[in-house]
């Protein structure tokens, strides 16, 4: 049978793990928006030839579009407002998205080349897969934070 302080130790872990479970989802989460909207821009601008800032931009903005909508979906299918959704949607994912797209348009812009590989150059898809996953790491520690404050993409669970 578990003594007092065991008992505690152990409940501590279970809102530990699940505290590291939140935050790894809403970091999943919020990484997929962005992959989705940084993908589909860099694809856009370099199929356009476009230079870096047009298509970092074109990517930014996506990115930010689609972070949202992946969370807005599931709250205007369970019968939230559009005027009530936007403002949740922005305060749990705003911060992390723009973590997200300074990291890795960062790193994109740092790797000699990424930027002007093209679609068929593996610099370029191992760049931006490299850079994605690199800014989903520097979000996560990010998200628990806010998470654990009750902040963040935790907003958005009560309306589940």
């Amino acid at each position: 049978m578990e003594t007092q302080p065991q008992h505690q130790a152990h409940a501590a872990r279970v809102v530990e793990q699940s505290l590291n479970r939140v935050a790894l989802s809403a970091t999943v989460h919020c990484l997929t928006g962005c992959a989705i909207g940084e993908v589909l821009g860099m694809i856009i601008g370099t199929a356009l030839g476009w230079g870096d800032i047009q298509t970092i931009a074109l990517a930014v903005v996506l990115a930010f579009l689609f972070g949202y909508s992946l969370t807005m979906i599931p709250l205007l299918r369970g019968g939230l407002a559009l005027a009530a959704a936007v403002p949740v949607a922005l305060a749990a994912d705003t911060i992390s998205i723009a973590i997200m797209e300074i990291v890795d348009n960062a790193i994109m812009l740092a790797i000699p080349g990424a930027m002007e590989a093209g679609l068929t150059n593996v610099l370029f898809w191992g760049s931006l897969t490299v850079a994605l996953l690199i800014a989903g790491g520097v979000a996560y520690p990010v998200n628990r934070y806010l998470i654990q404050r009750g902040r963040g993409h935790v907003v958005v669970h009560q309306y589940h």
